[in-house]
């Protein structure tokens, strides 16, 4: 079966389960366990041999036990830094210092951790694939996540869920990092007293996680088969489900491991037998490839009733009806009774009720979203949408990824029309060259209410790189004022009419 077919039989959205393989395939500053515990011995040192002594002391029958080596690295980081307080670490003293004043204790060598991963650096030739990845958005129930890093987050923009919040989140929409976050030093897991400290409060967040497991299909990237993180999960689910029952046979039919294979374009599912301990055999699904687009665009073209964005929107309304507060909840079978300006949970006939996910105005302010996750389906709203033609909309980006728009013709007029109507009554004030747009807005002649009008007039003659702009409005999406839509009219003019 291709991967392409085994993925369109699924009928609710998958849950992503990704480990440090996606760091390493996208970013330039990822490390490996042995990698990470290896610098910064090193760094510490300045010897390479180190790390080696204090690696044989902890090799258990010829596997080497990295807890163990990460407990050790520890505490003579620790040592070595409390020892030397001005030195090459001073930055990290200051920081656990700075602290320790506010009667908060954590690790040196966390804080040094969380410090490596801080940012991100992607690899530049990954970018084409990146961009397939962001189109899976769509369809993601939620992601669990071993990895310290904000790669996860940064590309879905889900919320972010450490250590006992897992209890408390939506299972749409959530990124759960159960091993800890750069941005919380103090929740990294990666020594032995931190997994035995997990280990006996994971019962509830287990609990959680398991009733993911048993509702979706679950997708594995950055693992290998015999990672210690996907055992555990297997051993968690059949410690709970009887594993020959029909309910195991479904969770295992809706398992898939994606395993790296170097220059692999291989798209076939194979089965694979995983033991756990006790001997428990756990038969699955996995497919060994290095073409991870073909995943991506699967999971993309992925057509189920309902979005994962439009349950995310509706648990926010739940969320919102539970908190109490100014919220109308109507149950009704005639939607033409209700104000415009309520937020609805409408119950009622199939026959009778029709939902349309965004306005027009909305459509604009998740513009790039729309575009990233090439999200057809919401852009067939715009034929029922009536745009006038004094009206700043974007339909040339919207049409790359929804091509049988049947008003876009006449809105493609439109916004010609408007973006040159527009450039021909801008102020001469706006009307002054600039390659860049901090020159803009540190140019003091230039007025603060017609900078973004100067922007709008530098890219439309071509004298701002389109990327630049792209990013400005990616940043300024809160608030969707008529000059931010006509510069993303501009901006999608110039990038798609071509």
């Amino acid at each position: 079966m291709t991967i392409q077919e085994f993925i369109s039989q699924y009928r609710n959205h998958p849950i992503l389960f990704v480990g440090t393989g996606i760091s390493l395939r996208y970013l330039k500053n990822s490390f490996t366990w042995d990698d990470l515990l290896s610098k910064i011995a090193f760094e510490l040192t300045g010897n390479p041999e180190y790390y080696y002594d204090i690696k044989a002391q902890c090799d258990i029958d010829g596997k080497f036990n990295y807890l163990k080596i990460a407990s050790i690295i520890e505490e003579k980081f620790n040592s070595a830094l409390q020892a030397d307080r001005d030195g090459k670490f001073k930055h990290i003293n200051d920081i656990f210092y700075q602290n320790m004043a506010k009667n908060i204790n954590l690790s040196r060598f966390k804080i040094y951790i969380a410090e490596l991963f801080s940012k991100l650096e992607f690899k530049e030739e990954m970018a084409a694939e990146l961009k397939d990845l962001k189109k899976i958005r769509k369809n993601i129930g939620s992601i669990i996540t071993t990895n310290y890093d904000g790669l996860v987050e940064n590309i879905f923009e889900f919320t972010k869920l450490i250590g006992n919040n897992i209890l408390l989140s939506n299972p749409y929409g959530s990124v759960y990092k159960i091993h800890g976050c750069h941005e919380q030093a103090e929740k990294i897991i990666i020594t032995e007293a931190d997994y035995s400290t997990f280990d006996e409060k994971y019962e509830l967040i287990r609990a959680q996680l398991l009733s993911l497991f048993i509702h979706n299909p679950i997708i594995f990237l950055g693992y290998g088969v015999g990672d210690d993180n996907v055992k555990k999960i297997l051993k968690t689910i059949f410690t709970y489900v009887e594993p020959n029952s029909d309910l195991a046979t479904r969770i295992k039919n809706n398992f898939l491991l994606v395993e790296y294979g170097k220059d692999l374009d291989n798209q076939i599912i194979s089965e694979h037998d995983i033991v756990l301990e006790g001997g428990l055999t756990i038969r699955i699904n996995k497919l060994k490839t290095d073409n991870f687009s073909a995943i991506y665009n699967s999971i993309s073209e992925l057509h189920l009733p309902v979005t994962a964005l439009d349950i995310r929107k509706v648990q926010n309304i739940v969320k919102e009806i539970y908190a109490g507060g100014e919220i109308k909840v109507s149950i009704t079978e005639d939607l033409d009774t209700l104000k415009n300006g309520d937020k609805i949970l409408a119950i009622g006939s199939q026959k009778t009720i029709n939902y349309h996910y965004e306005t027009a105005p909305e459509l604009m302010a998740n513009y790039f979203n729309i575009i990233d996750e090439s999200n057809s389906q919401i852009l067939k709203l715009i034929d029922k949408y009536r745009i006038q033609s004094t009206q700043y909309f974007p339909i040339y980006g919207f049409i790359t990824v929804n091509s049988e728009i049947a008003a876009a013709d006449k809105l493609k007029k439109q916004q010609v029309d408007k973006v040159t109507s527009c450039i021909d009554h801008l102020p001469g004030s706006c009307q002054i060259q600039h390659t860049t747009i901090e020159q803009i807005l540190n140019d003091e002649a230039i007025t603060p209410s017609s900078k973004l009008n100067c922007i709008v007039f530098n890219t439309y003659y071509g004298n701002l790189q389109l990327d630049e702009v792209e990013q400005y409005l990616r940043k300024n999406t809160s608030t969707i004022s008529t000059d931010y839509k006509k510069l993303l009219c501009v901006y999608d003019l110039k990038k798609y009419a071509a």
